[in-house]
């Protein structure tokens, strides 16, 4: 265990933001887990639909289904995910939980004042308004699945996949602003996909191999070593590929 200094981590949950979490609640013994609310999906579709359009919204929203209904299919991969790397996907219960409505709910800033933590750390929640931003003191930093800025938003190890690029298949631990992923990169994890990853197991196995990493970037974070590097990479904001897209991508590349 290391450091008494104070961390959140703010996240909806899930097996890839749990490996993260564990990793953390290993190395350092002050953490407390901020669990939102998930956004509803409607919102979040109408939110999309005012950015991209509607075409490209519902193409994405059946891939979004494909994956919910595909998750069973996905299990063998996932299980060789979990037994191989030696992650946790489920929280550990030793770490502290508090249930808040959301990111960018008054109980979460409430929270937030009450505990004076040294870092805010993000894994897989909704983007923090610029209000919400401004109301915390210390840095908030971010874990995303995708190496910025060439693979900002989502499912960047799909998208990396897809078009062969393989050289910047991994994550990436930012400074968070008011953009889509376009902070400063602290550390970023470059790993080799495995031929089986799916669009399904995608952010799991890159959790799993990143682990180190973002212990890294939070240790920098608490010593005040904020070292952001700039990249000659094009910034793209990437979504879920619409379904018309993944379904060609597959049949024709084997990659799903």
């Amino acid at each position: 265990m290391a450091s008494q200094q104070k961390i959140i981590v703010i996240t909806a949950g899930g097996a890839y933001a749990w490996v993260i979490v564990n990793a953390l609640a290993s190395r350092f013994e002050n953490l407390e887990v901020v669990l939102e609310q998930p956004e509803s999906k409607s919102l979040f579709l109408k939110r999309r639909a005012r950015k991209i359009g509607w075409l490209q919204t519902a193409g994405q929203f059946g891939t979004m289904v494909i994956s919910r209904f595909g998750k069973r299919f996905a299990g063998k991969r996932t299980r060789e995910i979990i037994a191989l790397s030696g992650a946790r996907a489920d929280l550990s219960p030793e770490v502290t939980v508090t249930h808040v409505s959301s990111a960018n709910g008054s109980d979460c800033l409430e929270l937030i004042t009450a505990r004076k933590p040294d870092v805010v750390f993000l894994a897989g929640c909704r983007m923090l308004s610029k209000a919400t931003l401004a109301a915390i003191p210390c840095p908030v930093i971010n874990y995303h699945s995708g190496i910025n800025p060439k693979y900002r938003g989502l499912a960047g190890g799909w998208w990396a996949r897809a078009t062969g690029d393989h050289e910047n298949y991994g994550t990436t631990v930012h400074l968070v602003d008011a953009g889509v992923d376009t902070g400063g990169t602290l550390h970023q994890a470059i790993l080799t996909p495995h031929p089986d990853e799916t669009l399904l197991t995608d952010s799991l196995a890159m959790a799993a191999g990143s682990r180190e990493m973002v212990v890294r970037a939070v240790e920098d974070t608490l010593n005040g070593n904020l070292q952001p590097v700039t990249s000659d990479l094009p910034s793209v904001q990437r979504f879920h590929p619409p379904i018309w897209t993944y379904l060609a991508t597959g049949l024709t590349k084997r990659i799903w």
